[in-house]
């Protein structure tokens, strides 16, 4: 395989004390707009691209939000989120809450992303060979592609045991520095692309690239050495993590897997020794199903 290297950090992540594990929902801040550089882009329509990022300050934790918290989310003016909203509401892309004042995702958003999911038949191919891995392995098996700065998923299989993870579901999102699979990702891309994105983390997200800065570097070289990626700092507490990409793209996109466990019921050595092998083999013979298929369509 080919060296995999990581631009060293002016101050090394190694020399700061250990953050402890944040597992609530990050309190809201203006940002700087996802589309800041395209702002002198003619062709660029801005009002478009305000209206999708409302409708991305939605999370699994932030079901309901107003417009005050809408403002505070993308740094836009009151007004101009009320227009908005009210627009997007219209449309059925977001509806009335509980609470009047509160909105929620509409059901028309659930239609934008069902073509997508149905376009990538890679899906309905592993789904049996994933079920199969996610019950030996005892956790979860997932499928994901690159959103921005996340790895989003868009197949998963979970274990019948009740000590199994229960965070995998699809279109739930990852942030690519925190997990095995977003770590998968920057380690199949070509070197100017990792860099690209090693540089993003760095500028738009400085936490999330100090605190695991080291273990991205570690991460790269067990993909050297292994052939995936192994994650024991995950973003979400309590869970070990392996990650293996596909060596072809598909449909243009980098396509990812992972292996999730409880850290209670594995030992380390078991990610490496076992689990690890164990998704390697399953991407190996998804490869070669592709191939035999592409063959006889020839």
């Amino acid at each position: 395989m080919t060296r995999i290297k990581m631009e060293a950090d002016a101050t090394p992540a190694r020399s700061r004390p250990p953050r402890a594990i944040d597992t609530q929902a990050p309190q809201a801040l203006p940002q700087v707009p996802a589309y800041a550089d395209t702002l002198d882009d003619g062709q660029f329509a801005t009002t478009l691209a305000r209206g999708l990022e409302i409708l991305r300050c939605f999370t699994p934790q932030d079901t309901l939000l107003g417009n005050k918290d809408l403002a505070l989310r993308t740094g836009l003016p009151k007004p101009t989120v009320s227009r908005l909203t009210y627009t997007l509401s219209r449309l059925g892309y977001l509806r009335a809450g509980p609470r009047q004042r509160k909105y929620q995702l509409g059901s028309a958003v659930l239609s934008l992303s069902y073509p997508l999911l149905a376009s990538i038949s890679l899906r309905q191919l592993a789904r049996p060979a994933m079920n199969a891995l996610a019950d030996t392995i005892g956790g979860s098996v997932s499928m994901g592609i690159r959103d921005r700065l996340n790895v989003v998923y868009i197949e998963t299989s979970r274990s019948r045991l009740p000590a199994a993870p229960q965070f995998s579901d699809v279109g739930l999102a990852h942030p690519m520095a925190g997990t095995s699979i977003g770590r998968a990702y920057l380690a199949a891309c070509d070197t100017s692309e990792r860099n690209a994105i090693l540089n993003e983390i760095r500028v738009k997200t400085p936490e999330q690239y100090a605190r695991y800065a080291d273990a991205l570097r570690r991460s790269f070289d067990d993909y050297d050495r292994l052939g995936f990626c192994v994650c024991y700092d995950y973003t979400l507490p309590g869970i070990y993590g392996v990650g293996a990409p596909m060596k072809r793209r598909v449909n243009g996109e980098i396509v990812v897997f992972n292996c999730v466990v409880s850290c209670l019921s594995t030992r380390r050595a078991r990610m490496e020794k076992d689990i690890g092998p164990q998704l390697t083999a399953m991407l190996a013979m998804l490869e070669t199903t592709l191939s035999r298929a592409e063959f006889t369509q020839d």
